[in-house]
């Protein structure tokens, strides 16, 4: 890969690769919803022998998406392109191969202001060569469907599509053969099918699996289709897909049912970056992220603004996440200067196919979002263009939904330019406080009679109406749109108790998406803190980098407001314990639309002894007492200033600060900080003991520094170096910290509330020290600390 402007000798790189993370950042490089990161043009260049056996054979090369406008050349020569980043397409390399030589293929990509956050760069997802026979299954060609199910048995149907690229008539017979979760075959059918030579035809099975397990958020059973071509005896291709059992249904009385059972979405609406991993996906990361939201209680993902990754689907199927899959950030009407409006009119229909082909076997996926906060969705020819898309939709897979993420300030832009309106809003405001009001501003805007009018064509071209900070309209259109079903495809953090009383009383809503789950990477600060005196505007100033505004933190860190949500789902029983930051007691911050309080679970400050200090407590009690070391400093009742909340002011005193709730004058929890003493160690703790002999695998070791009892010293801001041996890499290395100037790729960084987060990737070491070892072996020193060593162990890699 070589940078075509700045760097024009080439750097070896290791497929995912997110080319913006080394571009650099600066105050004047790129925009602000990129995190001020460079843009630029790439090119990646691969050489490969190609057998003459090939000659016979078909090669095709898979891209699950290149970040952005990618031309691909084969030999030098153009061979195909593809405008959107985050879609899987398919490049033949046959008519432009050189049999028995070595060949090879380059791949061209830019970013130019074409999103309106950081979308990274590159070959960021997985590429693939796939060899298959002249009579073969498409790439995309293996579809199954459950039609009929119940708790005796189950129909699997499989449409497998098939290609003769032979001269010749050819006869295959197609095997179809279903495993269950534990390998064990279920179901056999078996056709014979005949194609004229360069013919597509599409053979279609059905299987029978008796007593089957149904696939849930709870119970995420998974079962094999494998679909075998052979001829006379000899098998010339395969295709294999996971699957689950399970039906979906949806109506405005009993809401979205799966497998018969009324089902709440607890949702967060998530970016496609993994942190200190810039946009490259990994297989391992998207189930980390998975498994954290899940634990945090959500059920349900919303791949904001672009289609998800093959991998996050993957991890949702295994365990157990919903997913709203979204299509596009715009239509026709741009919000960048170089965004995907300009390709869209040539490009829609391929996305969408690429985007059905890619989720159809996917249980997880329940929900197609056709766009989020479009402009012109509000006039009638941007509901015609809702139409036409949901209806490509639907034709491609009609086994779910379709959504559209509104937004009501879209909805009056949305109007004709000769027909400007003025909306007359029930307070005042300072310009110059504007995001101080937001929320209050979306709320009467989606209230407003005239957004109700312009919704109603692209509301009915929709299964479920999407509302981006439109609960409001929950009530309205119970009373004038009785069939509609409803979702909040997107609200502010701080409003989720009161959106999800809204949310379990009304039944013709299905649920609720947070912005956002996890911390993501550009629109920088649209949720920090503002204190009195600070500048206001949408988006933080350099070196800001993240959103902040999300439960979890850029390195997996659950943040208050994640045990808060917690406590508001019903699935947390203890109380939680949060303490605002003491140096602004007397200046708290101003609220901000998606800001939660500024607030740290820690108990450890460097401020005087007797400081006043404002606590927090989230539980679901009538009071909660806060005990400072044994002794009760303050008891307030719970509901203020929030639903669930409880707020004191107590004397700092170091020791150990105790939550304690009360339910009619009953303890019914309890929940303790303690003050970390100066920091005496480093602490690795890692997601797994192994790494695979796969380029493509990776672990995670989160880096603490903690006193002799081994709690966490958030205080402590140390520089910290990682130093890795044996067969692995250092791919990612930083902290949550909101604003840095500290890059992900260098080899040291400087702890944020006393943590950081190392990624590792298996690489092999052909020569020199660690040639052939079976283990890797992390260091982490500081200059005031011991160093500290963590050993991972080299297994070979897993069976696909």
């Amino acid at each position: 890969m070589f940078d075509k402007l700045n760097a024009p000798e080439p750097t070896p790189v290791t497929l995912p690769h997110d080319a913006l993370l080394a571009a650099g950042r600066s105050a004047d490089a790129g925009s602000a919803r990129l995190g001020y990161f460079r843009q630029g043009s790439w090119q990646y260049s691969k050489s490969f022998d190609v057998p003459t056996d090939w000659s016979s054979r078909r090669v095709t090369l898979e891209f699950e998406g290149a970040y952005r406008d990618a031309m691909i050349y084969v030999n030098g020569t153009f061979a195909a392109q593809w405008a959107n980043g985050y879609s899987t397409f398919h490049v033949p390399l046959d008519p432009f191969l050189q049999y028995g030589q070595t060949n090879t293929v380059q791949v061209e990509v830019q970013v130019h202001d074409d999103s309106r956050w950081y979308s990274g760069a590159g070959l960021y997802r997985p590429v693939h060569l796939l060899l298959g026979d002249l009579v073969h299954v498409t790439p995309t060609g293996l579809k199954v469907t459950t039609p009929e199910v119940d708790g005796d048995i189950a129909v699997i149907a499989v449409a497998t599509e098939v290609a003769n690229e032979d001269i010749t008539t050819r006869t295959v017979q197609a095997l179809l053969e279903v495993r269950d979760q534990a390998g064990k075959v279920v179901a056999v059918d078996q056709a014979p099918l005949t194609l004229l030579a360069g013919e597509r035809l599409t053979v279609r099975h059905r299987g029978y699996v008796r007593q089957p397990a149904l696939w849930s958020v709870d119970t995420p059973n998974l079962y094999t289709a494998t679909v075998r071509l052979s001829d006379n005896g000899r098998q010339l291709d395969e295709a294999t897909t996971t699957f689950g059992i399970r039906t979906l249904s949806l109506d405005p009385v009993r809401g979205l049912r799966i497998n018969g059972q009324t089902v709440k979405l607890r949702g967060a609406s998530l970016h496609h970056d993994n942190g200190v991993l810039g946009a490259a996906e990994f297989a391992r990361a998207a189930e980390r992220r998975v498994a954290v939201l899940k634990a945090a209680g959500f059920n349900a993902i919303r791949s904001a603004a672009k289609p998800a990754s093959a991998d996050l689907l993957d991890a949702c199927d295994r365990l157990g996440m919903l997913v709203l899959d979204e299509t596009f950030d715009v239509w026709a009407h741009s919000k960048t200067d170089d965004d995907y409006a300009r390709r869209f009119a040539g490009w829609w229909e391929r996305d969408i196919d690429a985007l059905i082909s890619k989720d159809f076997n996917h249980p997880s996926v329940i929900l197609y979002t056709i766009g989020n906060e479009i402009i012109e969705i509000g006039s009638p020819h941007g509901a015609r263009q809702g139409r036409l898309i949901a209806e490509r939709v639907r034709a491609l897979d009609p086994t779910r939904y379709v959504t559209n993420a509104i937004n009501g300030m879209m909805v009056l832009a949305s109007g004709q330019p000769d027909s400007a309106e003025t909306v007359e809003l029930g307070f005042d405001y300072n310009q110059g406080d504007f995001n101080s009001v937001l929320a209050q501003i979306f709320e009467e805007v989606m209230a407003v009679p005239k957004v109700g009018e312009r919704i109603a064509e692209s509301a009915s071209v929709l299964d479920v109406a999407g509302y981006n900070y439109g609960d409001v309209r929950y009530e309205i259109d119970k009373v004038d749109h009785p069939n509609r079903v409803l979702l909040g495809t997107e609200t502010f953090p701080s409003r989720i108790a009161l959106l999800w009383q809204s949310v379990l009383a009304n039944d013709h809503v299905i649920g609720d998406f947070t912005w956002a789950g996890w911390d993501y990477l550009g629109e920088p600060g649209v949720g920090r803190p503002l204190y009195p005196g600070e500048p206001t505007s949408f988006t933080a100033p350099y070196p800001w980098l993240t959103g902040s505004c999300a439960d979890i933190d850029l390195i997996g860190r659950r943040l208050p407001i994640s045990f808060y949500r917690e406590i508001v789902f019903g699935l947390r029983k203890e109380p939680y314990l949060a303490v605002q930051r003491p140096e602004y007691h007397d200046h708290p911050v101003r609220p901000v639309a998606w800001t939660w309080s500024d607030s740290v679970a820690s108990w450890t400050w460097a401020v005087p002894e007797g400081t006043p200090v404002t606590v927090e407590a989230y539980a679901d009690a009538d009071e909660v007492a806060f005990v400072v070391n044994g002794t009760e400093a303050a008891r307030a009742e719970v509901g203020n200033p929030l639903p669930f909340v409880a707020t004191a002011d107590v004397p700092y005193s170091p020791g150990v600060i105790e939550a304690v709730a009360y339910t009619k004058g009953v303890a019914t929890g309890r929940f303790a900080v303690r003050t970390a003493a100066p920091a005496t160690r480093i602490e690795l703790t890692t997601d797994r003991d192994f790494l695979h002999c796969d380029s493509r695998d990776i672990a995670f070791v989160d880096i603490t520094l903690v006193d002799e009892d081994g709690t966490t010293q958030p205080l402590a801001e140390e520089e910290i170096t990682v130093e890795v041996e044996g067969p692995a890499v250092l791919q990612g290395l930083g902290t949550a910290r909101p604003a840095t100037e500290e890059s992900f790729l260098a080899t040291s960084c400087t702890t944020y509330q006393g943590r950081a987060l190392a990624v590792l990737r298996y690489a092999p070491v052909e020569h020199g020290a660690g040639a052939g070892s079976d283990s890797v072996r992390v260091m982490v020193s500081a200059r005031k600390l011991a160093p500290a060593t963590v050993t991972l162990e080299v297994r070979p890699e897993q069976a696909a």
